[in-house]
């Protein structure tokens, strides 16, 4: 593998040496306290490099090259200035913000919009599901999207945030991303017994020998299980009771017809020269965790009725978390990134169960997301920090790779979060740097058309999209707000033509041999991902005293201050305002709304006095395995 890396790099820096060479950032910009970095292809190492402040035009930090990269990690700026990078006698990069929570500010709203516009249909119950390819929810795809059970986590992780944004659908009392759920909700119940007629492209379901199935219905039951989660923890306000009891029933009812109590194997037949024949695993139905998320759902359920059965969810979901201990081999490709968008599943289900039953969960669960890690490090060791196929190739030669570098990042955050891995961190933000630019064509991961930024539906701050786009297949997605559309492959990597980011000229060379796919929802349910988990090692809360020092006890009648750091800050000029959960004596009691401590400081917090018979006073903020806590014992 290192004499691989080793003579690709030399080819890679040989050519470099007699072309134009790249300063290639994430065109965005950076997280406040988190990894930065550049790649200056074929810079030599010891090369000078400057940051430079675009409204001053003052260098305001300086660094050397080293392995084609430049780090400026330690450089956090508390500014609203945008800043580029130099490098000595090579050129200079294009201008970036480095800002508190920068990816979550520009990506959220556009990581569930993409999910309203690629609905097949307005009408849940009433879709004419032949019309949509695979008979999913959204167009060109089935229900094997899970596109629910990311909407819910991505709520999760952030309330606050998802609770501001009401302008997409009819009801301006209900946020957007809970109309979303509502919706899938709906056309999950709705179709869960439907089996076709659909018309197949690339294949069939069900399992060898076996009748095959003209719809993969089974995975509806997935995504009501999480709705059912979610309906005890932040959907009881907006989903009726009675609506939930049906969701519920029919979960319970099918679980185990429909083969949702256990990991899914040889599930769908492939027609398609990637991956013909049955498979293992795929992006199409069974992927490899799938049925961990899917119990620990029910268990979260069932958990809160008094009639239910939290317990056999719970086994089932040891059971399929136990398949992955024992069988997930990272060596084998159809586990890995054989099956694209669905890879993100498995580790991202397996740390799941960290996240909201540690002490539940099977012997073993740590130690095999440790070697994932290790893994991941290893296959990583790169410039571009890309997770490599294997020892001669780079990525996939012929078709899309949107299921690796977007969906990527967010396992690396969750794992990361658990294992306190802060090196696995950076690499889950070099996955992100690589969907902003910081790739061999250099360009963001989605085409920026005229289409989408007439709707507002692109990344503020990016200068060069995709070059290319396949906007009017069967998901028609050309006007769809944030869909990716294209990757590196591996030509792109080992290419002996090096793209720039400069200019006319540059982009004309990058769009003459960059492949664009079809964007698919499959593709950003994972980046969905990403953003999701990005949160769990930047946000917390605090129970503070006056003086501003951090409490653990505390007397009633006392005046504290509750502080939550959280993804909240969208508008740089403006004290905004986020809320937390409180609890006396571990019994829920309000919402407090906490403010900003200023234009753009990123930091919310509220004066609260303690009751008196307060034994303790509990914070929180998100839930579903996202809550950050803090306490204090009131004497």
């Amino acid at each position: 593998m290192r004499v691989f890396f080793i003579l690709l790099t030399c080819c890679i820096t040989s050519f470099a040496q007699q072309e134009k060479v790249s300063v290639l950032v994430n065109q965005a910009g950076y997280n406040l306290g988190e990894s930065k970095r550049f790649v200056c292809v074929g810079a030599k190492d010891g090369a000078k490099f400057k940051i430079i402040n675009t409204a001053t035009n003052q260098a305001v930090f300086e660094g050397e090259i080293l392995n084609q990269e430049g780090w400026f990690t330690r450089f956090n700026p508390v500014s609203k200035d945008e800043f580029r990078v130099e490098v000595e006698g090579v050129g200079t990069s294009v201008p970036f913000w480095i800002a508190d929570h920068l990816l979550e500010k520009i990506a959220s709203k556009l990581g569930y919009q993409f999910f309203i516009d690629v609905r097949g249909s307005e009408d849940p119950i009433n879709a004419n599901l032949p019309k949509v390819y695979g008979g999913g929810p959204s167009r060109d795809g089935g229900a094997y999207g899970l596109e629910t059970i990311f909407e819910c986590l991505q709520y999760a992780s952030n309330p606050a945030l998802y609770d501001r944004w009401k302008t997409d659908f009819g009801d301006k009392n209900v946020p957007d991303l809970i109309e979303l759920i509502l919706w899938h909700a709906e056309f999950a119940y709705a179709h869960v017994a439907y089996q076709g007629p659909v018309g197949t492209r690339h294949g069939s379901l069900g399992y060898e020998g076996q009748p095959r199935m003209q719809y993969d219905y089974w995975n509806l039951l997935d995504q009501l299980s999480v709705v059912c989660a979610a309906y005890h923890d932040f959907l009881k306000p907006y989903l009726p009771r009675e609506k939930y009891l049906k969701y519920r029933q029919v979960c319970n009812e099918k679980w185990m017809a429909y083969d949702r109590h256990k990991v899914v194997r040889y599930w769908t037949y492939s027609n398609k020269w990637v991956d013909a024949g049955f498979q293992e695993f795929n992006e199409m139905g069974n992927a490899y965790g799938q049925s961990v998320f899917s119990n620990l759902f029910m268990y979260l359920c069932e958990k809160n009725e008094p009639s239910g059965k939290p317990q056999q969810y719970l086994k089932w979901a040891q059971e399929s978390a136990t398949d992955i201990i024992q069988n997930w081999d990272f060596n084998n490709p159809r586990h890995m990134w054989w099956i694209r968008n669905a890879e993100h599943i498995t580790p991202q289900a397996l740390a799941y169960f960290l996240l909201i039953a540690p002490e539940h969960a099977p012997k073993g669960t740590k130690e095999k997301l440790s070697a994932w890690a290790t893994h991941m490090h290893q296959k990583t060791n790169n410039f571009w920090k890309y997770r490599v196929h294997s020892e001669t190739e780079w990525a996939h030669p012929k078709t899309k790779e949107l299921g690796g570098a977007p969906a990527l990042g967010g396992s690396m955050f969750a794992v990361a979060h658990l294992l306190n891995d802060t090196r696995l961190r950076d690499l889950g933000w070099a996955q992100v740097d690589f969907v902003f630019g910081v790739n061999p064509v250099g360009a963001h991961l989605s085409n920026k058309s005229k289409e989408r930024l007439d709707i507002g539906g692109y990344w503020e701050g990016v200068e060069h999209g995709w070059p290319a786009a396949h906007p009017n297949g069967y998901g028609m997605l050309g006007k769809v707000r944030g869909t990716l559309d294209g990757s590196p492959l591996d030509k792109d990597f080992q290419k002996t033509k090096t793209a720039t980011t400069g200019g006319n000229e540059s982009q004309d060379l990058i769009g003459k041999d960059a492949y664009a796919t079809e964007g698919w929802c499959v593709s950003n349910r994972g980046w969905q991902a990403t953003l999701t988990f990005s949160t769990l090692g930047s946000q917390y809360v605090k129970i503070l005293n006056r003086d501003g020092k951090e409490l653990k006890q505390a007397k009633a009648g006392e005046t504290v201050i509750l502080e939550l750091k959280a993804a909240l800050n969208m508008d740089w000029n403006l004290a905004e305002k986020g809320q937390v959960l409180l609890s006396i004596n571990s019994k829920s009691v309000s919402a407090i709304e906490v403010i900003e401590t200023g234009e753009n400081t990123g930091i919310f917090r509220a004066s609260y006095t303690i009751p008196a018979a307060s034994r303790s006073l509990q914070v929180s903020y998100g839930t579903m395995g996202f809550t950050k806590k803090a306490e204090v014992i009131v004497r």
